[in-house]
């Protein structure tokens, strides 16, 4: 086995104990009854309804890969695009660092299906600038739509917060500009970057801001169940707490998340309803992504011996020499 593969083998275990430790952690911090009665005091239409919201944003997320790989030059069917890219963010926003975390597993499902470490490495890059993208666009939008109330909820100057909102548009906006009409690579330091095409770029700014617009209103949902919350404030808080989040690299956010909606939004924040957005959001793609992580392994690992056992037989015999 290369030395490599063994890295990777071992990154790949000692992340998965983590995401054990990270299930006992947020687990922990709430007794057995508060969270039951988290889920509890929320609606079932509103519960699917945050549920379908996060389905939502995870499928809008596997298109982020579906067209990296095309990005890459390396374009796979979506089924499989969906599977690397599920698993790995489920286990990635939990663990936190989500470009490491969820490369080392996309990493093990592209270089089985003929990506190179360059090319994974393009697919990760592109998904980072869409989630990038995706931000400044939805605080964009935020910011112009309502200044006054998120005035009011960070306590600066509304007339500030929409020449701020215009800055956060000018950098997707810009982006769009040079895909459109940048043929070369763009030189950054010592890297080369090739822009995408104009139309992958567009699905990056509009599949990137449909993303959180998803979460947020997955949020909005757990919110509104206790008391009646604005979606638009609902959004502020969530895009002040995914900031903290970048900046913090607490993994899954734990308390950082919490924190920071309650501060912003400390009449409609109930500690159920984070609760409940947290079981609904991480929670449940954890349990379900690593399970369809093991048995993908356990598959793709059989598929990988027949393939070369198969080679193994095809080989032609060497005829033996024989010595008189």
């Amino acid at each position: 086995m290369s030395g490599k593969r063994v890295i990777v083998n071992v990154t790949m275990f000692l992340g998965l104990l983590l995401a054990a430790y990270l299930l006992h952690e947020v687990f922990s911090r709430y007794s057995l009854d508060e969270i039951t009665r988290s889920i509890g005091s929320i609606p079932l239409a509103r519960l699917a309804l945050g549920i379908g919201f996060c389905a939502l944003s995870y499928v809008c997320l596997t298109c982020f890969d579906l067209m990296a790989l095309r990005y890459a030059g390396k374009p796979l069917s979506y089924p499989k695009a969906a599977i690397a890219s599920f698993t790995a963010l489920s286990i990635g926003h939990n663990l936190g660092v989500a470009a490491l975390s969820s490369g080392a597993v996309r990493y093990r499902y592209y270089s089985r299906w003929g990506l190179n470490a360059e090319e994974v490495a393009k697919v990760i890059l592109f998904c980072g600038v869409t989630v990038v993208i995706g931000m400044s666009t939805l605080s964009g939008i935020i910011l112009l739509a309502n200044p006054q109330d998120a005035s009011n909820l960070l306590q600066v100057d509304a007339g500030g917060l929409f020449w701020l909102g215009l800055c956060c548009l000018f950098g997707p906006g810009g982006y769009l500009i040079l895909a459109g009409t940048v043929q070369a690579p763009l030189r950054m330091w010592k890297w080369r970057v090739q822009l995408p095409p104009l139309k992958l770029a567009i699905g990056q700014v509009v599949l990137g801001t449909l993303n959180f617009i998803f979460v947020a209103a997955c949020l909005h949902q757990m919110l509104a169940a206790s008391a009646g919350s604005n979606f638009v404030l609902t959004a502020t808080a969530y895009v002040l707490a995914n900031i903290a989040i970048l900046v913090t690299h607490v993994p899954g956010g734990l308390g950082v998340l919490e924190a920071t909606v309650s501060h912003v939004l400390p009449n409609t924040a109930s500690i159920g309803a984070l609760v409940a957005f947290r079981l609904v959001y991480f929670l449940l793609p954890l349990l379900i992504g690593l399970p369809i992580f093991a048995v993908s392994e356990v598959v793709l690992r059989r598929r990988v011996r027949a393939t070369t056992s198969d080679k193994s037989a095809q080989e032609p015999r060497r005829p033996q020499t024989q010595f008189l």
